[in-house]
């Protein structure tokens, strides 16, 4: 009997490692790693949508979002969806045939939210930059003062994801409110809200829309919006009605002020389980730092981008986004070196159990790939997801024929020291000179012309590398 339980206990031993090995390290730009906290908020038993202590719930998560978005007077939006409902949910609600809208454009996103727009009867005016730049103040001032009446809205995609171009919302809004103070204005914030610095009443924004699986770290499913007074009150001021049902601002508004006001109101049935993860995740974000806080984890982003940026860069690989300033620090787009496909990149990754994304945008395809690094993965730096990344893709290029340390030994012998590593400092207010050096570096680059199949030589190595690798590789930080 004590011989079969032990092959039994045997067979389950083997089976929950066979398990954990097939555990991958999710560092794609969204959905990202959950904590354990979140994902038993998210498993939690049945709990009704009027149940009291939901309600509750509810109304605390809203209360907490505006700790998130840094307003006091916004209206908070969760809504079952993803954070295309949220664009939806906008338009629907402020857009009329023969509107005009202001789109900054930026990527494959810019073009998606301009298209939902279009549903509706917008008409719509692109202000594009070349792939991996973003339209200067300028010719935003430009495109504004050349409209023959105001816009009724400017869309600005914060992070666009597709190439990892960051907007300067703040002097954005600074000029649409001094030039066009009419014009509502609203932030594609899908990939940057609880990453990036968004300071939504300080920067005067009237919408910003975002999505639950991204820097807020819960499962895909929920879409999140805040809306200015101004725009509250324009919402309620419309007289014609809203060309949609469940996505009806004016349908869920009333919805989201009882909730607050810890009482029962229904409309549709709320995702229970996401907006109990939901809360939890907020809690965690907060008090990670301490309410009232939630500038140190914009530094957090930017710390864990910069190590990121940095080492691509010793390695010899060129960005997207043309200027540091215009790199997100949620994400980050990188070209790969000619003749690697992403397909075989991404591939050998997993084979190291992480995963990374390949590029969407359609005038790059087959060049480049993407890496997501938001929450719990660049807050937690015990979970070392971010030497873990590094060192997937360091082993992957090498496997494909790449040799990541040319670019690092041609630095020494040119320049007799190590390639500069930026480390952000929030409380230092000059740049230093690795920040100098870092973004010449970046504007002298230039990205490889186009992509092409696997290289065919190079060294081969085991699919996972050794143990004793990647202890050796994560010393180098």
């Amino acid at each position: 009997m004590k011989g079969r339980l032990g092959h039994v206990l045997a067979a389950l031993a083997a089976l929950i490692v066979i398990q954990v090995d097939a555990r991958y390290t999710v560092m794609v730009p969204g959905p990202v790693e959950f904590t354990h906290d979140v994902l038993r908020a998210a498993g939690g038993p049945s709990m009704s949508h009027m149940d009291p202590n939901f309600i509750n719930h509810f109304g605390e998560t809203l209360e907490l979002l505006r700790e998130i978005f840094l307003t006091k007077v916004g209206q908070p939006f969760v809504v079952a969806g993803s954070g295309t409902l949220g664009w939806d949910m906008f338009a629907a609600a402020y857009l009329e045939p023969g509107d005009s809208v202001l789109v900054l454009n930026t990527g494959y996103f810019g073009d998606r939210f301009a298209e939902n727009m279009e549903v509706y009867g917008a008409n719509i005016t692109h202000l594009r930059a070349p792939v991996g730049d973003r339209p200067s103040l300028q010719e935003i001032e430009q495109a504004l003062a050349s409209a023959p009446h105001p816009y009724k809205a400017i869309t600005i995609t914060h992070v666009d994801t597709s190439t990892g171009v960051l907007m300067d919302v703040k002097e954005t809004s600074a000029l649409v409110r001094k030039k066009s103070p009419s014009t509502l204005i609203v932030v594609d914030g899908v990939c940057s809200v609880g990453g990036e610095e968004l300071y939504f009443d300080e920067w005067r924004l009237d919408v910003v829309i975002t999505a639950s699986q991204k820097a807020l770290g819960v499962p895909p499913g929920l879409a999140i919006m805040m809306f200015s007074p101004w725009a509250i009150a324009a919402l309620e001021a419309r007289t014609s009605p809203i060309p949609a049902y469940y996505g009806s601002l004016k349908k869920w508004l009333p919805i989201m002020r009882a909730y607050e006001a810890r009482e029962p109101k229904y409309f549709a049935t709320p995702p229970v389980q996401l907006i109990m993860a939901l809360r939890a995740s907020l809690h965690q974000i907060l008090q990670s730092h301490g309410h009232g806080h939630i500038r140190e984890r914009f530094y957090d982003h930017r710390d864990a981008s910069n190590t990121i940026k940095s080492e691509l860069m010793k390695w010899g690989l060129k960005f997207v986004p043309t200027t540091l300033e215009a790199a997100a620090h949620t994400m980050t787009a990188v070209y790969l070196p000619e003749g690697i496909n992403p397909k075989d990149v991404l591939e050998q990754c997993m084979n190291r159990h992480v995963l990374i994304a390949g590029g969407l945008h359609p005038e790059l395809v087959g060049r480049y790939i993407r890496i997501g690094h938001m929450h719990v993965s660049i807050t937690d730096k015990q979970m070392g997801h971010v030497k873990r990344v590094l060192f997937a893709l360091k082993e992957a290029l090498h496997d494909l024929g790449y040799d990541t340390e040319g670019p690092e030994a041609e630095w020494k012998m040119e320049h007799g020291e190590e390639p500069p590593h930026q480390e952000y400092d929030p409380y230092e207010d000059s740049e230093d000179i690795e920040t100098i050096t870092i973004r010449n570096e970046w504007r002298d680059a230039t990205p490889p012309s186009q992509g092409g199949s696997p290289s065919q030589g190079g060294p081969q190595g085991s699919a996972g590398g050794s143990d004793d690798d990647e202890d050796e590789y994560k010393d180098e930080f």
